[in-house]
């Protein structure tokens, strides 16, 4: 699996896991907003059927095989924080397009 996450997002994953106590985080993509798609990333406490796995020390990551397919491979996954928000910030090289707002893209 070609998904590539930055030291802190793997340590805000982790994070996030451990406080819900589940097993993993599972990434998708759905089809949404005014460019076509969005990113979906759930706790969860175990991979779907399809899903492609990566283990990290702490937890798992469960990739949706269709949404790797279409619109995942390559992906660059980080994690960010300012004085004023913080987010997971998606850097795909499959992404064609997004909307005014950043909430959706085309591929």
């Amino acid at each position: 699996m070609n998904i590539k996450l930055t030291e802190a997002a793997v340590t805000r994953m982790h994070e996030l896991v451990s406080e819900a106590c589940c097993k993993g985080l599972r990434l998708a993509v759905r089809p949404a907003g005014c460019s076509g798609m969005e990113y979906v990333m759930d706790l969860v406490a175990e991979a779907e059927a399809g899903d492609l796995i990566r283990v990290y020390d702490g937890f798992e990551l469960y990739v949706d095989g269709e949404s790797y397919a279409s619109a995942l491979t390559g992906l660059q996954l980080d994690f960010q924080r300012d004085l004023l928000s913080s987010g997971f910030v998606y850097n795909n090289p499959n992404e064609k397009g997004s909307c005014g707002c950043g909430k959706s893209f085309s591929v």
